[in-house]
């Protein structure tokens, strides 16, 4: 019965999606829309990274590389798979085909962008410090580099599979936010899990974590094995909304755009991360014709929010019902 009542609830939140999805596609324009899937898709990155950075207390500043392996790696598999199972597909809905090729493109982004985050957090993990930043930071600029010198991938103009309209536009709201709500699902779950209790007893103290049996290091591999999956999804979903996949996109700026999402948001709540995705993302967007004021402003709001929130708008807390009830009756007292 608890297995029946979660399949429900599922097609339930799925249907809920496809119809907001319907009304926002009806109802605004593709700018206004474009923004609004890049808010889910930074909702994913956020969500992933505070896994890492908020729940288990490390610092990863490479996510811009595990985001890159993502996108690169899904666009390959969808454009593999059209060519190769072209008389299929055209037997589907196209809505079903394009699902089907998508899904299975964002599979293998999270299961490439999983192995890069073995080989870059096993050996660095181990260790303690700054050194997993400066392992992700030297990650993030050589991945970047080695796509850009990839003639097979495109290079420096990035990769469209040979075709002349670029990559398939497949990444619509329902797709982005059904992954963004299965990633925040995941999370919610792994933090509220024993494994989740042992990640943020390392945050708080790893050598007592040590102390009293939690294996520090295999759980910090997987929470970034995890965490890099969840960018390598992101990954997937924003080279599919612009059609092509290019090394300029993943530079260290978007890394820092994350670190900054999670920040603001607070350091170790999911709904902060989601609710910083959304804020930076829209900043961004308000200051896209004011490019020059951006790194005024980014050190601006960081220290504004250092010195008014320095636990960030939520802090540790999670965004609910019971909580909002609770903070409108002390505000009405």
């Amino acid at each position: 019965m608890i297995w029946l009542k979660r399949i429900g609830l599922m097609v339930l939140g799925l249907a809920v999606i496809y119809g907001i999805g319907w009304v926002v596609e009806a109802t605004v324009s593709d700018y206004v829309g474009r923004i609004i899937l890049q808010c889910g898709i930074n909702v994913i990155l956020a969500v992933g990274l505070n896994l890492i950075n908020g729940t288990t207390g490390q610092f990863s500043i490479g996510h811009a590389g595990f985001m890159a392996v993502g996108a690169y790696s899904c666009a390959v598999t969808v454009i593999g798979l059209e060519d190769a199972l072209a008389p299929q597909l055209a037997s589907l809905p196209i809505p079903v085909a394009q699902g089907l090729v998508l899904t299975a493109g964002l599979l293998v982004a999270a299961t490439f962008a999983g192995l890069a985050g073995v080989l870059v957090g096993a050996p660095s993990l181990r260790l303690r410090g700054d050194y997993l930043a400066i392992v992700t930071l030297g990650f993030g600029e050589i991945i970047r580099l080695v796509f850009n010198n990839s003639d097979r991938l495109g290079g420096a103009t990035g990769f469209s599979g040979g075709r002349p309209l670029g990559l398939p536009i497949y990444s619509n709201f329902f797709w982005v936010f059904s992954w963004a709500a299965l990633v925040v699902v995941v999370m919610v779950s792994l933090t509220r899990s024993s494994y989740g209790r042992a990640l943020a007893q390392i945050r708080e103290d790893e050598i007592s974590a040590e102390a009293v049996g939690i294996p520090t290091t295999r759980l910090k591999v997987i929470a970034f094995v995890v965490s890099s999956m969840a960018a390598g999804i992101a990954g997937g979903l924003y080279g599919h909304m612009n059609g092509s996949v290019r090394p300029d996109d993943f530079k260290f700026d978007r890394s820092i755009d994350v670190i900054v999402m999670i920040i603001i948001g607070g350091l170790g709540s999911i709904s902060g991360s989601v609710l910083g995705a959304i804020t930076i993302t829209v900043l961004l967007e308000v200051l896209r014709e004011a490019q020059q004021f951006r790194l005024i402003v980014y050190p601006l709001l960081l220290i504004a929010t250092m010195l008014l929130r320095p636990e960030g708008l939520l802090g540790r807390r999670e965004l609910s019902l019971g909580w909002l009830k609770t903070r409108l009756r002390g505000g009405a007292k």
